[in-house]
């Protein structure tokens, strides 16, 4: 179990130096013994008060973090094990409320076991509170990226934990919808744990605490950085692109030619990666996808491997492109995959929904979008990255409606005849740009410098 700060130090680990400023909240005056008129809760209240220094189970205010502006939210977990109750409630609400009115993105340092028993649904209510606050401040299009502390459990979890946009987690620390006490005897305690929910795709990152103020200010910077502006890339003449169609494939397919992590690294000064699809999935070896920067800007990326892509891919890549749409952060994709995974267990997790919801969250995107083909691109797994109107591809790229391999053998072809295929599917880069399929080409050594979005 990691160290458990209270709010305030939490708050000086991961803030700029003398930058917190607490804001005014004005909260009902609390009832004898509380709403359900509880005996004890006020005697209970006054020493959780004491030890701590506290009024309330949460510390709102604004800080810089690595020099960017934000609403700050620390939870108490001293104070009645950080449980949210009405006047948990209305500093929440206060806080969300003073955010939107500053444009200031919002941090919840999380740390609770859940509603507070003394005030009974009246408490359970507050999470229908808060998550009408997040909704809102979604809506707004500012960013909300939580850090889960120990415990980060039940309705806290639930809504300012799971329901923010980027999620990092101490390490070690419990995280779960169930606390530790109300688990079911035999529950594996590993399955409860922030590691746990990063290889669920529940977590984005666990990050140490002598790197957290680093990282949250990193991520705070991307994701509040104007859009940049978006020059063409320069499309290639005919030289040095393939004479056939199966040189095309072979090109695409050869272990030598650069992948997306030649590309991300080459574009981006630097960047962070979003990971997980936030429905029990990743696919680190098929997706990538983040946030970099580039000349103080800060653009999405949505890129595959190589591999073939998995449900969970598909979905990591569609959240990543509505929350860059709500954040008006413009969006680069590299399509290189021979298609979807459609081996059975991949049909089991909704490989169709999952590739509809990229095809819907790249129609529906109001920011621009700019894809380039930089090795396979296999059917609708790869079509579903592509945007319309704006794909690019480099020389040793094809696209195609099916595999030469498997077009011929719906075709009936012998195994001599997938060359030959090859050429009549038309799926050259040159062959994409005449066909209207692709801008242009852009030289695979100079693509870093052009693919801007």
């Amino acid at each position: 179990m990691p160290e458990r700060l209270s709010a305030r130090e939490f708050l000086t680990l991961v803030t700029d130096e003398e930058t917190f400023r607490e804001l005014p909240c004005d909260i009902r005056r609390p009832t004898v013994d509380g709403p359900l008129g509880w005996q004890g809760y006020d005697a209970s209240r006054a020493r959780a008060a004491e030890r701590t220094g506290e009024e309330e189970s949460v510390v709102c205010g604004t800080a810089s973090v690595g020099g960017t502006r934000a609403v700050l939210i620390a939870f108490e977990f001293g104070f009645l094990g950080g449980s949210l109750g009405e006047r948990t409630g209305d500093r929440l609400e206060s806080a969300y409320h003073h955010a939107r009115a500053h444009r200031l993105p919002v941090v919840p340092l999380v740390a609770t076991g859940g509603s507070r028993m003394q005030e009974g649904m009246l408490a359970l209510t507050q999470l229908q509170r808060v998550a009408r606050e997040s909704a809102l401040t979604r809506e707004a299009g500012l960013p909300q990226i939580a850090v889960l502390r120990d415990p980060t459990t039940g309705g806290g979890w639930a809504t300012l934990g799971a329901g923010a946009d980027v999620i990092l987690a101490l390490p070690g620390a419990q995280v779960g919808f169930a606390g530790s006490r109300v688990r079911p005897p035999d529950a594996d305690p590993s399955a409860y744990t922030a590691e746990a929910q990063l290889a669920a795709g529940s977590a984005d990152a666990v990050v140490r605490p002598e790197e957290l103020r680093e990282t949250l200010g990193r991520w705070l910077r991307l994701l509040t950085a104007p859009a940049p502006e978006a020059p063409a890339p320069h499309a290639l003449g005919a030289a040095g692109l393939p004479a056939t169609g199966w040189e095309a494939v072979r090109r695409a397919r050869s272990p030598e030619r650069p992948r997306a992590h030649a590309y991300l690294d080459a574009y981006f000064e630097h960047r962070v990666a979003l990971d997980g699809d936030r429905c029990g999935g990743r696919d680190p070896e098929g997706m990538l996808c983040g946030f970099g920067e580039r000349g103080g800007r800060t653009v999405a990326y949505a890129a595959q491997t190589g591999a073939a892509t998995r449900p969970a891919g598909y979905r990591t890549a569609a959240r990543l492109i509505r929350l860059a749409d709500r954040l008006d952060i413009p969006v680069l994709t590299l399509v290189d995959t021979p298609g979807a995974a459609n081996d059975a267990e991949a049909e089991r997790q909704g490989t169709g929904a999952a590739i509809a919801e990229v095809f819907g969250a790249v129609a529906a995107a109001r920011v621009p979008i700019t894809t380039l083909v930089i090795g396979e691109g296999g059917s609708g797994g790869a079509l579903a990255l592509a945007a319309p109107g704006n794909t690019w591809a480099t020389p040793d790229s094809y696209f195609s409606v099916i595999a030469p391999e498997l077009a011929a053998a719906i075709l009936k072809r012998p195994p001599e005849e997938v060359e030959a295929t090859a050429g009549q599917l038309r799926i050259r880069p040159q062959d994409l740009v005449e066909l209207g399929v692709v801008r242009g080409i852009v030289d695979m050594t100079t693509a870093a410098d052009h693919p801007r979005t």
